[in-house]
């Protein structure tokens, strides 16, 4: 068996004169998550539909578990599991009925089916409301169950499209320790998001995805490294202390320090991180400077979109309360 459970090379897709993919290239490993990061209409959802067999590319050619995705989309159907942006649950069946539904769907026995419910329904924090019509439930559990079903046959492989878009924080949380959970049990994620944080705690490796291209590529500490170096801040209590304290960075930094009188503060780029900040606070401390905040500070995945792209991410503005 390959290590590579999802593979792109050079797919395209348009739609009338629109250009949604151009040449897309991925290599998936097995048992990671996968982010596809980039805003509304960069073609995230595309190249999901394409991998999960509901479009054709235009051009290239994609695998999933080693099997062609337009030469064999219904051995890929076999191997994955699918949850959209919107919850595809039945919302006047009750939540272990959309289970057993979706099992049966996928050539479970009922028995089996029914099992299998009772185990997911378990392990999402559905039992209590299993016997309930889903219209009845929040969105967050609306989501959970829509995992849930995409989860029933045991796919080794799972996209999640944008699966926390409009949750609040709380249901965003418990999704991804669902997610978390699944990936140490073996299962490969490819998860498209707009949301940085979300890649950032989630992924192991991040393709940017902006305006049909993959732009960049790599773990979220490569990605973050092409922005610069690791940065020391100090902000003083007493602003006569600023020079020393700004003398104290230069002799640490990488560059020339970076001084905001008005807030007291210096920042510094070092390139030996967490070194640096020792050596700053030990020399801070003999100078007997009193500081407000010392520390290190980490280039974050909002400023790699944005030297890529040019552009901040966008995010979605409405929540649904757990």
């Amino acid at each position: 068996m390959s290590d590579i459970a999802i593979r792109a090379d050079g797919i395209s897709k348009r739609f009338g004169k629109t250009i949604a993919l151009e040449k897309i290239d991925l290599e998936i490993p097995r048992g990671i998550v996968f982010g596809l990061l980039g805003p509304n209409g960069s073609g995230k959802s595309t190249t999901v539909r394409i991998l999960a067999t509901l479009l054709q590319p235009d051009e290239g050619s994609a695998s999933v578990d080693g099997i062609d995705v337009v030469r064999h989309p219904a051995q890929v159907r076999e191997r994955i599991g699918l949850a959209g942006q919107y919850a595809a649950v039945d919302e006047y069946l009750t939540g272990r009925e959309n289970l057993v539904m979706f099992g049966r769907l996928s050539g479970m026995p009922k028995g089996d089916a029914r099992a299998r419910a009772g185990e997911l329904l378990d392990e999402f924090d559905l039992a209590e409301a299993a016997d309930r019509i889903s219209k009845t439930y929040s969105g967050g559990m609306r989501r959970r169950l829509d995992l849930a079903s995409s989860l029933m046959a045991r796919p080794p492989i799972l996209f999640l499209d944008e699966p926390t878009t409009g949750l609040d924080p709380r249901g965003r949380l418990s999704l991804w320790t669902i997610i978390q959970r699944l990936v140490t049990d073996g299962t490969t994620v490819l998860l498209t998001t707009q949301y940085l944080e979300e890649a950032d705690r989630l992924a192991q490796r991040i393709a940017v995805i902006d305006q049909g291209r993959v732009i960049a590529d790599g773990s979220p500490a490569e990605l973050k490294a092409r922005v610069g170096d690791e940065s020391v801040e100090v902000a003083v209590v007493r602003p006569a202390d600023l020079p020393a304290a700004t003398r104290i960075l230069a002799a640490a930094a990488s560059d020339e320090p970076i001084v905001d009188v008005e807030r007291g503060r210096v920042i510094a780029g070092v390139s030996d991180g967490a070194a640096a900040l020792a050596r700053v606070s030990a020399a801070i401390a003999e100078a007997g400077i009193a500081t407000e905040d010392l520390g290190l500070r980490r280039p974050t995945l909002d400023e790699v979109f944005l030297s890529l792209t040019g552009h901040v991410a966008e995010r979605s503005d409405g929540e649904e309360a757990e």
